[in-house]
């Protein structure tokens, strides 16, 4: 997330920047995340909602904020976008350009940070930025940054300050306090995330909530069947609605 001339916006040894810094982090990161069954639904909802926020992709200059190892960068690409993926990890980018080369896909990575990014105001049609804004040391900076970027479009997501991801980020917040090595991530408002796209000229036009029960504990029964089938269940009785997470935001100008 950002270029070498840039300072990072509170030094060099948050997690946000350390722990993706390294090589078996960055090589792992795809099997750990996306892995099995869960991680496969996760990469297919995600392609899903690009796929509809960013129509049609062909032609479209789209940055991706955060890209990690190019997957949604991939992704838009392979649709005809001329895409655009900064992070700050110069080892996630290396497996990204890997990805890309076998995907037979051109990307433009570079290192670069969501705090200030090294582009022209509106110089994207859409900036996209997933699963970033929960670890960022400024998310509002961040947030400022994808507007200020975009013509058109902003597509991010985060999880709900009105789901179960509000307990596991307190107690990581907590564990962090206590040393622990832990990746500590913050909830949000719906309210909180529509001020500050407000302030920068944008209004939601989707939002979209994915799971109520935690990922991590989906991933943990390892019994994909069952825990869709009981988020169906909860979808359908109005629950998701409500203390769905996490939620992806398309908003425009």
């Amino acid at each position: 997330m950002t270029s070498p001339a840039e300072p990072r916006p509170d030094g060099r040894g948050h997690y946000s920047y350390t722990h993706y810094a390294n090589t078996q982090v960055a090589e792992g990161f795809d099997a750990l995340r996306f892995g099995g069954e869960v991680g496969r639904f996760l990469l297919e909802q995600q392609a899903a909602l690009l796929d509809d926020a960013t129509a049609p992709a062909a032609g479209r200059r789209i940055v991706d904020v955060g890209t990690g190892t190019g997957r949604a960068a991939i992704g838009l690409a392979q649709a005809g976008a001329q895409v655009v993926g900064f992070d700050a990890s110069s080892e996630m980018l290396g497996v990204a350009r890997q990805r890309a080369a076998a995907a037979g896909v051109d990307v433009s990575f570079a290192v670069g940070d969501a705090h200030a990014l090294p582009l022209p105001d509106r110089d994207a049609d859409v900036t996209v930025c997933l699963r970033v804004l929960m670890h960022a040391i400024d998310w509002e900076r961040c947030l400022g940054e994808l507007c200020r970027v975009a013509r058109w479009r902003v597509v991010f997501d985060y999880p709900s300050a009105s789901s179960a991801a509000a307990i596991e980020s307190a107690v990581r917040r907590r564990q962090l306090r206590r040393g622990r090595p832990v990746e500590a991530y913050r909830v949000f408002s719906d309210r909180e995330i529509d001020a500050v796209l407000a302030r920068h000229g944008f209004r939601v036009v989707t939002r979209r909530k994915q799971f109520v029960l935690p990922i991590a504990l989906h991933k943990g029964v390892g019994w994909f069947r069952l825990t869709h089938g009981l988020e169906r269940v909860l979808a359908a009785g109005g629950v998701l609605r409500r203390f769905g997470s996490p939620v992806t935001v398309v908003a425009e100008r």
